[in-house]
């Protein structure tokens, strides 16, 4: 008896390992920089789809050799699976990398040193406090962005700050340092006076009506158009590092040009970076709509500009980014946006904005890449000519992503 029942624990013990085994799956990546510049902090994101396993991912490990690298799983559908694996990683110019992956069922204890902050928070205004939340959502009528901290999701690395205003105008306003560093779990975009005496940054421009750093705007014929009306909105954070973090608007039923749209707009920031990934997102194939996007003419009538003429455009000038002028001084601010060229129609300019038209007819999507230096930054770019300088350096590297190439 001792010895079947010994016999049925090894063969239970056996099957267990097995299915232990066979909740983990294995593969290498080659990763290859064919620019001929080295790449710092280069995104590398791996679509789960396309490494097909049977069971649900809750960890992962990114080795080279015996060397890890940080690494985060995000679900951007909110069905609580991982759908894509993130990493950034240092290439040589002209170089060839090859990692090994490790995926499993387990969950890890593991945490890494976190490079970005992302946060949304909504107001309590008797109580003078603020509750974390992941999405919100509101109908299109409801005035809701005085009711949310920061006025919508806040997000950070080293470099800068961002923030998404949570209504009809969604712009993207930026947050300026002094110091690589990050600031925003305790300024909130607010720093106080005792903050600002230690060297903290701050909202750095005036944004008003404008498409401020690379908004996503209706196009009239004429001006920039604000995102309405709509039926409803929701802004939501989605990932929060320690790779990057990605914030989600999404709006229902938006009356425009003869359509009714359902659009997500999603917004990456990389560890490292000091630019926006901007995706838009549609539920249905587009017709012959055109959008825009840009930098804004900043305010105080010393702005200069500068566009390549196919898809990449910035400014820089000088403005007072709150009315408090004796508080804050003026801040001097760079912006740029580069948009591909299969999805450029027109550069065209109003009086808030230097723009382009964009659509996508019979696409679902369509992407763009915005940024911002603030001159106070000891780390940035002390002129507008470095600044354009730059924003040329910057589109020719989105030029060339890494290729990633998966062995199983």
């Amino acid at each position: 008896m001792k010895q079947k029942l010994f016999f049925l624990l090894c063969l239970l013990g056996g099957a267990s390992a097995s299915m232990m085994a066979q909740q983990t799956k294995a593969f290498s990546v080659e990763v290859k920089n064919e620019w001929t510049n080295e790449q710092k902090d280069a995104p590398v994101v791996i679509d789960l789809k396309a490494v097909p396993v049977d069971f649900r991912v809750q960890s992962a490990v990114v080795k080279e050799g015996n060397t890890e690298i940080p690494s985060q799983l995000d679900d951007l559908d909110g069905d609580l699976k991982a759908d894509e694996l993130a990493f950034v990683i240092d290439m040589p110019a002209q170089g060839t990398r090859k990692l090994d992956i490790l995926l499993s069922a387990e969950k890890s204890e593991k945490t890494y040193e976190s490079r970005v902050y992302a946060t949304l928070l909504a107001r309590d205004a008797k109580g003078g406090k603020h509750a974390p939340v992941q999405s919100i959502t509101v109908p299109g009528t409801t005035n809701f962005y005085s009711m949310v901290h920061g006025h919508g999701p806040m997000l950070e690395s080293e470099l800068v700050g961002y923030r998404v205003y949570f209504n009809e105008k969604q712009t993207i306003d930026p947050y300026g340092k002094f110091n690589k560093g990050f600031e925003l779990k305790e300024s909130q975009f607010y720093p106080n006076d005792d903050q600002l005496a230690r060297g903290f940054g701050d909202d750095v421009l005036m944004v008003g009506n404008s498409c401020g750093v690379g908004a996503l705007k209706g196009w009239n014929g004429q001006k920039a158009t604000h995102v309405e009306p709509i039926a409803f909105r929701t802004e939501s954070v989605l990932a929060y590092g320690p790779v990057r973090v990605i914030a989600e608007v999404k709006v229902k039923g938006w009356e425009y040009q003869g359509s009714e749209l359902t659009m997500t707009h999603r917004y990456t920031l990389y560890a490292g970076h000091r630019d926006l990934l901007v995706e838009t997102f549609f539920a249905e194939p587009l017709k012959k709509e055109v959008f825009c996007t840009g930098v804004q003419n900043i305010m105080g009538g010393e702005t200069v500009s500068y566009s390549d003429h196919t898809g990449l455009v910035g400014s820089w000038g000088r403005y007072w980014p709150v009315t408090d002028t004796v508080k804050y001084a003026k801040e001097t601010i760079g912006l740029a946006t580069y948009i591909p060229k299969k999805y450029v129609i027109d550069e065209v300019k109003d009086k808030d904005n230097f723009l382009y038209t964009l659509s996508a007819p019979g696409e679902k999507y369509f992407h763009h890449y915005t940024m911002f230096t603030s001159r106070k930054e000891k780390f940035g770019y002390p002129t507008a000519d470095a600044w354009f300088k730059y924003m040329q350096e910057w589109k020719e590297q989105l030029e060339h992503p890494l290729q990633v190439t998966i062995s199983r």
